[in-house]
């Protein structure tokens, strides 16, 4: 018996294999060096196009010129051989989701346990308009919104209420502007209570109708509407509504409340206002 050095089949294993380097596919991501095996030109990954049906990379070296070579094998990386494939850039990433008064929504959040602060509107149709801009923050901060019934209400709710340490108060009054009844009723509850508990702001409009933005009913402004004709009737006459009874009043208002989508659609003149009193009432003194 013989010993065979070299086995039954010397074909059967190729030392050289083991060493041979293996070519890996390569994004042709721009600034990537590369070169060119078959020419030698090295240079830095300037874009990919598509020239004559075919794509090409074009490469720049480091004297700024520029050469194109079609994409895929034949080139090295640090020493290695690749195949050039087409970058596909990371998506970019998703916009945050906004809350309908700009806010950064927050996914997932539950809503907070309420404050011992509040924010007083005087009718339904304030609170439903603050609801739908300002509800997703409100519960979040834990704000709780409440009917006044009428700028006439304050002293009384107030003095129920007893303002204090932990127990704010932010008022949204209608037509609140200099030397109107609303303005001295304000004055006077924010002197009688303290200017650290209660807060008193308001929009100029004679009803938050018209703190929407008129173009959303179609309107360049709001109507005129006369003195002793209630704003609201009136309104809706302008508009050719239906104005007969309370009945035509609520549904004109859910009407002009489907218009509005965020806060991009109301006036700026109450938007300030109502920002200022969730941060009066959400304060860490609060």
């Amino acid at each position: 018996m013989t010993f065979d050095r070299y086995g039954s089949n010397v074909l059967a294993d190729d030392p050289h294999s083991r060493r041979r380097p293996q070519t890996r596919d390569q994004p042709a991501e721009p600034g990537l060096v590369v070169e060119d095996v078959q020419t030698g030109w090295v240079g830095a990954i300037v874009r990919v196009e598509k020239s004559g049906g075919v794509h090409v990379v074009v490469l720049e070296d480091r004297k700024g010129r520029t050469r194109s070579f079609p994409l895929g094998a034949g080139f090295w990386v640090d020493g290695k051989p690749v195949r050039l494939v087409p970058h596909r850039p990371a998506p970019a990433a998703a916009a945050p989701q906004r809350t309908a008064s700009g806010s950064v929504a927050v996914a997932g959040a539950r809503a907070r346990v309420a404050r011992g602060s509040r924010i007083w509107v005087e009718g339904r149709h304030d609170a439903e308009l603050v609801e739908k801009v300002w509800g997703d923050d409100l519960r979040i901060e834990g704000v709780v919104v409440e009917l006044l019934e009428g700028i006439d209400n304050l002293a009384d709710r107030l003095a129920e209420f007893s303002p204090g340490p932990g127990r704010r108060v932010g008022v949204l009054a209608d037509h609140l502007v200099p030397g109107s009844k609303e303005s001295r009723i304000a004055r006077a509850a924010t002197q009688q209570f303290g200017a650290e508990h209660v807060l008193v702001v308001g929009h100029p409009y004679v009803d938050v109708w018209q703190a929407v933005k008129p173009a959303r009913v179609g309107l360049q402004e709001w109507p005129h509407v006369p003195r002793g004709t209630d704003i609201k009737v009136g309104t809706l006459r302008a508009l050719g509504w239906p104005a007969s009874d309370q009945a035509d009043v609520a549904r004109g208002w859910k009407r002009i409340l489907g218009q509005v989508r965020d806060f991009r659609d109301l006036e700026p003149s109450l938007l300030g206002r109502v920002e200022e009193l969730v941060d009066f009432v959400t304060a860490e003194a609060v």
